[in-house]
């Protein structure tokens, strides 16, 4: 288990590398000359048998609420943790349900309408041969694949604004708001990819395009090219803080595929 918030190191002026099981986690908390004073995102990852769970939070006007969410999926690690150890097939079509337990529990409801601030929220969750994510806000998954990338597909998710939870909590409303997907990773190698709004909203764009991002990752390990996006958005003056998870799935069985391939 790996959980961090912005507000215990900011990383302003400072790109920072490193590995959490198999997912490559970087972070750079923006560029102090332009206006950067704190660091607001924060995540979390679990690692299984053969899953991975991780968490990405993009708060604003404070921290607080990306700490409240970290804090209350470590409360459920033990359970998230079992829950996930059980078969694929029995896992992922009820997984939403203890996600959303979690968000509306009474206790961490009445601490988000006390808190300042709110956060975006994206869960991730790779379990065999399938990618689960639930998504409040606008950080951004992608799934890499080359099969898929010929085709135009890149993302996971859609940015979503005016989500978030905290002291503006979209749980808090008489029908809760938020997407979820499953999907199928595809045979040879996948790529999941997360990252907080400041890589996409840099000063010039250079990674506004989920194609730009991808490429980074092409014939080079995973920790260089995580350092070759957020030194080009050092080297752009980026003032938002980024954090962005990685790591790669290899799938060998045989997938879905229309009738007539």
């Amino acid at each position: 288990m790996f959980s961090w918030v912005g507000s215990e190191e900011a990383y302003v002026d400072q790109i920072d590398i490193r590995q959490v099981g198999p997912v490559v986690l970087g972070r750079f908390g923006g560029c102090s000359t332009a206006g950067q004073t704190k660091n607001e995102d924060g995540c979390l990852v679990m690692t299984g048998t053969d899953w991975e769970l991780t968490v990405l939070l993009d708060a604003h006007n404070s921290a607080e609420s990306a700490e409240l969410v970290a804090e209350q999926f470590l409360t459920y690690q033990e359970r998230l943790h079992q829950q996930l150890e059980q078969a694929t097939e029995s896992v992922l079509p009820t997984f939403e349900q203890i996600i959303l337990e979690l968000l509306t529990e009474d206790t961490f409801r009445a601490r988000c309408e006390t808190c300042r601030g709110e956060t975006a929220c994206l869960v991730v969750v790779r379990k065999g041969n399938y990618v689960f994510w639930l998504s409040v806000g606008d950080c951004i998954a992608h799934l890499f694949h080359p099969e898929l990338a010929g085709l135009g597909q890149h993302s996971l998710n859609q940015r979503q604004f005016f989500e978030w939870i905290g002291q503006v909590n979209t749980f808090a409303l008489p029908v809760p708001c938020y997407t979820r997907g499953i999907r199928e990773l595809r045979q040879g190698h996948n790529r999941l990819f997360l990252t907080t709004d400041g890589l996409v909203e840099c000063p010039g764009e250079p990674f506004s395009d989920a194609t730009d991002i991808s490429r980074a990752f092409r014939d080079t390990e995973a920790q260089d090219a995580v350092l070759t996006l957020l030194t080009t958005i050092k080297h752009h003056a980026v003032r938002d803080s980024t954090t962005m998870l990685t790591w790669s799935i290899d799938v060998t069985g045989d997938v879905t595929q229309p009738s007539n391939a």
